[in-house]
């Protein structure tokens, strides 16, 4: 009996319920087992329920809700807990089966999770859910599911940045995805290609998500790009350009060669071992060394007449050479006067001297002076027709060049050296030089020409970029062969690191180490928005080492220093007392900083084809990056299809954004996938290249549309940005890009001498001399600084021996194009030093 209750207790009934069942009816408990195998499977009152289906972890993407299963057999009820509490009944979505195989009851119950749900314990605990089923044995318990709300943010932890490596060299490129939930994968990208390391196992990628290159090659070059992916979003990081550079290497020497006429013998070698390359170094050391030979292996000469002969024509040259200086001793201190020159030539005269036919001044101005130098100490005569000072064509122009032309009709002398005129001569001499290796190969940007104490100008045409050597700063006595040249950033590895980022052409003038009196004068155009309150301005300069360092920090000038610097709105001007290779880096003090951006449009010139591409260009405000882009068009047979504009680009590490909209649907449309391009911010920063662009291609319906417009934008942050309309016709629209733009500058590249000035040497010595000296009206040096707006250069003016000289070279180097000398002598005339003699000419006067 004992057993039956048993087994009665285990179907579910109690006690008190048996005895009343045992005495109305006499039947036994195994008889009431035989009834319920009438309806139910023998052993279903001996089983535990069974999970078929378990809930698993979910994520809530955005607002989707997720759904919950969980299925049993053989179950009576099956509800889910989530947290500790019980969902609600009329929460679950029930289906019930049966097993074919077993007929066993299946039950599937179904639940819904809102984000809202979730939210409400988010950050307090993990939101998790759980099923629990029944059956007549007892129940059971599902495992748990937790569900979270996916996410990817935006912003990387660690980005991959720029290098610059030497080949075989082992590139490991840093990037700690953004968080997220689930986690999200990485994957890196060269070039937007995907870069798979089991494909080329040259590239490994770290359980931090780092890439390795573990041994550089040049096809290695490009831009990577960390992307993070999860069931949410997918994020790329800025791109890092990685440069694979070729450090170049010497060949074997060559053998000795015979042993030639000055008891010599050479042999060489060749920087091709490997050559230097994208950007690498040049060999280091000599490529050529001589030997002397031993007495054995000289070429004998025989002894006899025809040595007596070589010794006496030696003599007589001699005592020619010493009575012909005897002569001209005597002859220049009878005709020096009050201009003491090394050169004795008419050219003097007919560029800075020349006889004017002087109008009668106003009574206003009646103390100012005119001054006709003495034509009679001239060592020679001039027939040909005087022309006005300032007249552009009557310059001694040096165009590569010799300094001085030949005078029309004329002869001159030179007694300072002797002028080259093939460029070649002066290319072969440099090369020569061990700094000649870090200098542009391009004679189409170079400048060059010789000078002594009168000084001159040498100027790159269409870059803004000049070089003004004034009066007395070449010692008397010395001839130096000078030369300016524009570098191309790619060429020179000059660092920028953090917020620096280039604001000028990298111009080297030299060459280097030789000895001024006093300092010339670079001026070349910066791109900065010229607020120093947003800028640290520093100037840098190559060493002998190709090393960079900074000489100069504007603001902390100090007047011992060889370097000083004036920061203009678009152009900067250098004083320098020694030469070489110099360049104007900016780091920005906030986000506030900003350099001008031009932005230039081209296109082809024809069109045969419904495809129709522009070219958007970004560069640097400077005119030597513009001219690079213009000729570089014109070799590719471009057009311009709008004026340049300029855009300032912020600090902001926001990347620019270009886009083309509003184009008349019904005969244009867009290629484009995306909806802009994008230039990377740490590109237009402190990038390698000075100039980027992007292309749209668009395409016409017809070959019949030639008339196009719609709106070029460009901007770093959204609703921050600009506009520009573009109307034009891309069949009659013929402008080329050499038209107005390449032609702008038509001034000789190179002057010597007082037609490099447009103050007259003889003026220039007479205004310093009566301003220098301090005057207690204040009527001096500090009234012209005044006058003519370099106030605030004042302590420099100063330190030098001669203010007014200095300030007299600054007029020069900043209104050499432009400036006019009658409102010089306007100054000088409101200051009233009538004894300051300005030198007056006005067209047609001569």
């Amino acid at each position: 009996m004992p057993f039956l209750v048993g087994r009665f207790v285990r179907c579910g009934l109690s006690a008190k319920l048996l005895v009343l069942w045992l005495s109305f009816t006499g039947v036994t408990c195994s008889g009431s087992e035989h009834a319920a195998t009438a309806t139910q499977p023998a052993a279903f009152s001996d089983l535990l329920p069974h999970f078929l289906v378990e809930p698993e972890d979910e994520f809530i993407v955005k607002n989707k809700p997720v759904m919950l299963t969980c299925r049993s057999t053989p179950a009576t009820q099956i509800y889910f807990k989530c947290n500790g509490e019980w969902v609600h009944q009329d929460d679950h979505l029930i289906v019930r089966t049966v097993d074919p195989a077993t007929a066993l009851p299946v039950m599937e119950v179904t639940i819904e999770i809102t984000r809202q749900q979730v939210e409400k314990i988010f950050g307090l605990d993990e939101y998790w859910c759980q099923c629990v089923a029944w059956s007549t044995t007892g129940t059971q318990k599902s495992q748990k599911a937790y569900i979270r709300i996916a996410y990817l943010r935006k912003n990387f932890e660690e980005e991959p940045q720029a290098k610059e490596v030497a080949l075989d060299q082992e590139v490991s490129l840093l990037c700690h995805p953004p968080e997220g939930v689930p986690q999200p994968e990485v994957e890196w990208q060269r070039n937007e290609d995907v870069i798979d390391p089991q494909s080329d196992p040259n590239f490994f990628i770290t359980a931090d998500h780092n890439l390795v290159i573990k041994k550089a090659r040049l096809a290695d070059t490009g831009n990577y790009t960390c992307v993070a992916k999860n069931i949410v979003a997918r994020r790329k990081s800025n791109s890092a350009t990685v440069l694979i550079y070729v450090d170049g290497g010497w060949s074997e020497w060559s053998k000795w060669s015979p042993c030639g006429a000055d008891c010599a013998m050479w042999r060489s070698r060749e920087c091709t071992q490997p050559s230097p390359g994208t950007g690498g170094k040049d060999c280091q050391g000599l490529d050529l060394q001589s030997l002397n030979c031993t007495s054995e292996q000289c070429p004998q000469t025989v002894s006899g007449a025809e040595d007596v002969a070589l010794y006496v024509g030696m003599v007589a040259v001699a005592l020619c050479l010493t009575l012909l200086l005897i002569i001209v001793v005597l002859v220049y201190r009878r005709r020096k006067a009050g201009l003491d020159a090394d050169v004795a030539d008419s050219s003097i005269l007919t560029t800075g001297f020349q006889p004017m036919g002087i109008k009668p001044t106003k009574p206003e101005n009646s103390h100012l002076l005119t001054i006709q130098p003495d034509l009679t100490t001239t060592t020679t005569s001039y027939q040909g027709t005087l022309r006005a000072r300032h007249d552009a064509t009557g310059k001694f122009s040096m165009t590569n060049g010799p300094l001085l032309d030949p005078l029309p009709k004329g002869s001159h002398t030179l007694h300072n050296g002797k002028l080259n005129s093939d460029p070649s001569d002066f290319v072969s001499r440099l090369s020569t030089q061990s700094y000649f290796k870090t200098l542009s190969r391009d004679m189409a940007n170079t400048s060059y020409g010789t000078f002594n104490f009168l000084g001159g100008r040498l100027t790159i045409p269409n870059t803004g970029i000049s070089l003004l050597i004034p009066p007395e700063a070449i010692p008397r006595g010395k001839i130096y062969e000078i030369y300016l040249t524009v570098q191309k950033k790619e060429d020179l590895r000059l660092p920028l690191a953090g917020c620096q980022t280039l604001l000028s052409p990298v111009v080297s003038c030299g060459p280097p180490g030789v000895v001024l009196s006093r300092p010339v004068i670079l001026s070349m155009d910066q791109c900065s928005d010229a607020c120093l309150d947003n800028w640290a301005v520093r100037l840098k300069k190559q060493t002998y080492e190709s090393a960079w360092e900074d000489v100069l920090l504007m603001g902390e000038e100090l007047a011992s220093d060889p370097y000083y610097c004036q920061l203009e709105a678009e152009t900067c001007q250098l004083f320098s007392e020694q030469l070489g290779t110099f360049a104007l880096v900016g780091e920005s003090l906030h986000m506030g900083a900003a350099k001008r951006l031009r932005l230039v449009l081209f296109s082809d010139t024809y069109c045969s084809t419904l495809e129709y591409n522009i070219r958007v260009y970004c560069m640097d405000d400077t005119q030597d990056v513009f001219k690079e882009v213009m000729q570089m068009e014109r070799q590719l047979g471009g057009r311009l299809i709008d004026e340049p504009h300029i855009l300032l680009f912020k600090d902001s590490y926001h990347n620019l954004r270009l886009s083309i909209h509003d184009m008349p649907q019904a005969h244009w449309r867009s290629k484009l996938l995306a909806g802009y391009q994008e230039i990377p911010f740490y590109h237009i920063w402190n990038g390698s290249q000075r100039y980027l662009h992007c292309t749209f291609t668009l395409e016409r319906l017809s070959l019949s549309t030639c008339e196009l417009t719609c709106q070029l934008c460009v901007w770093q942050v959204e609703g921050e940005g600009q506009s520009f309309s573009l109307d034009f016709n891309i069949a009659k629209d013929t402008r080329t890009v050499d038209s107005e733009f390449l032609l702008m500058d038509t001034n000789a590249t190179a002057l010597a001498g007082p037609s490099a000035f447009q103050i007259p040497y003889l003026i220039r010595q007479k205004i310093c001399s009566s301003l220098d000296a301090p005057c207690p009206n204040g009527a001096d040096w500090r009234m012209l600084a005044q006058r003519l707006k370099l106030e605030r250069h004042m302590s420099f003016f100063a330190s030098k021996a001669s203010p007014t000289s200095a300030i007299l070279d600054l007029w020069e180097a900043q209104h050499f194009h432009s400036g006019n000398i009658n409102q010089l002598a306007a100054v000088m005339a409101d200051i009233g030093k009538q004894e300051a003699m300005i030198f007056l000419v006005s067209d047609g006067e001569c």
